[in-house]
């Protein structure tokens, strides 16, 4: 396989920007420029592993000696699965056109694949997170630089670090989660406590009625029992008084006999 002629920019990957959610940033368009560095008209075409995800314009074409094509690429609207992103490959692939050849499509059809001049770039995915992790080899003892004064501010009681911050928050949902299971069992207690309150009242009510109950049965009784000693009490002065009337006509009769 020849090596390829195309000047290729960028040389590695293309770069596309998703959102926090996973999805493709709707708008962005990334690019691809070609040059033709030789005296020959090359012709070219792009392809990517993922076809209907990526819309690619022009996706093939021709470049006459020393020509330039800028190829826009412009991802759908699509979630980005974590465990596909490194599956997502452009490739550009050329091929130089024979003399005298002017029908393009006959010129592919008829070239060996050894003939063909292959180029691939991987595909990264950049979220708002990582947009400023990549830099240029020049800028790397500087950033090492702003990162330890950011270190010591955060170490004499300055705001926290991002990451701090995010476990900070997580302790303080722990913290809330265990709040509320809290609240939960002290509203489930008071509301079993209000419950042996109402049943001890009632077991109270029903004590203090069986006790009502068996005193009347009681003071029932006793009245009952001592009515025949109060009617014999009664009946001892009536007697007494027969038996004087009695004496009292027998002396009379006595008297008048």
């Amino acid at each position: 396989m020849p090596n390829q002629v195309l000047i290729i920019e960028p040389q590695n990957e293309l770069k596309f920007k998703v959102n926090l959610s996973g999805l493709f940033d709707q708008g962005h368009t990334t690019h691809m420029k070609l040059t033709n560095p030789t005296s020959n008209i090359v012709l070219f075409k792009i392809k990517t592993t993922a076809p209907k995800k990526y819309y690619v314009r022009p996706n093939s074409g021709v470049l006459e000696p020393n020509a330039k094509v800028d190829i826009a690429i412009t991802p759908q609207h699509f979630y980005v699965d974590p465990n596909e992103t490194h599956k997502h490959k452009f490739m550009v692939q050329s091929v130089i056109a024979p003399d005298n050849k002017t029908n393009i499509d006959q010129v592919w059809k008829e070239t060996l694949p050894s003939q063909l001049m292959d180029y691939k770039l991987r595909c990264v995915f950049v979220s708002p997170r990582e947009g400023n992790t990549n830099q240029d080899a020049g800028d790397t003892a500087a950033q090492n630089e702003v990162t330890k004064k950011l270190v010591a501010v955060a170490e004499e009681g300055k705001p926290p670090a991002p990451q701090t911050v995010s476990k900070a928050f997580s302790k303080s949902e722990n913290v809330e989660n265990d709040m509320q299971k809290v609240t939960s069992e002290v509203i489930h207690l008071r509301e079993e406590e209000s419950k042996l309150r109402h049943e001890n009242l009632r077991l109270k009510e029903e004590l203090l009625r069986l006790h009502q109950q068996v005193g009347g049965e009681h003071t029932a009784q006793r009245g009952h029992s001592y009515s025949p000693d109060r009617k014999e009490q009664l009946s001892v002065p009536w007697l007494g008084i027969t038996l004087a009337m009695a004496l009292l006509g027998i002396i009379i009769g006595k008297f008048f006999m």
